[in-house]
């Protein structure tokens, strides 16, 4: 009886699988399905693209160039919220921390990891400051006070998911990722970003 039950699910499944209407990119000029493949979901080809579409509309921005970048002064940059409003476990770092390698490849930018907007993303910064009176360390080794850089800009954003029922058998999901770098001296967003990304499959798909 069990031999049967479980011959039944798996050709359940089987036919599931064979009907299923796959996923494609939505061109959004034309509004039509393209031919590229993908998944419901972001994957990580949708975070690379958003990633280098960004950061060259960064560097392409005169404002986010140093009025010293002649002699070698570059930015620093601290990496603030990313707001997740989808309905997937999205690790935001997969997004900004390509921006921050980019930018940092571009000579533009640096990014400091003593100052976060929930503490230091590496807090080794300060821990080493407490060994000034440690008489394990040589003294003159310990990183003294007032050398840590303050950020001059906060990278900012939110990734934002919309789902449209288009028909009993498909679905348009609507993928916005939305980037703000805000100059930290004036408040002012110096650089805005948004990088849709629009994708149409079979409605029973999920994208989590």
């Amino acid at each position: 009886m069990k031999i049967k039950v479980m011959a039944g699910a798996i050709l359940a499944s089987v036919m599931l699988t064979g009907c299923a209407t796959k996923t494609y990119y939505v061109d959004q000029n034309t509004g039509q399905t393209t031919k590229q493949e993908t998944v419901a979901g972001l994957n990580y080809r949708d975070f690379s693209d958003a990633a280098d579409e960004m950061v060259q509309s960064m560097l392409n921005n005169p404002r986010l160039r140093h009025p010293n970048a002649d002699k070698g002064a570059v930015y620093v940059m601290a990496i603030s919220s990313i707001i997740n409003d989808t309905t997937q476990r999205i690790d935001t770092d997969q997004l900004t921390k390509k921006i921050r390698v980019d930018l940092l490849n571009s000579g533009r930018f640096l990014t400091t990891t003593a100052i976060g907007l929930n503490g230091a993303e590496d807090e080794m910064t300060e821990k080493v400051r407490a060994l000034k009176n440690s008489k394990l360390v040589n003294q003159q080794t310990v990183k003294g006070n007032n050398k840590v850089i303050a950020p001059d800009f906060s990278l900012s954003g939110k990734i934002i998911q919309r789902n449209f029922t288009l028909s009993k058998s498909e679905q348009e999901i609507n993928y916005y990722l939305q980037m703000t770098l805000t100059n930290l001296e004036n408040g002012l967003a110096y650089w805005e970003g948004e990088v849709p990304i629009v994708k149409k499959g079979d409605g029973r798909s999920v994208s989590w």
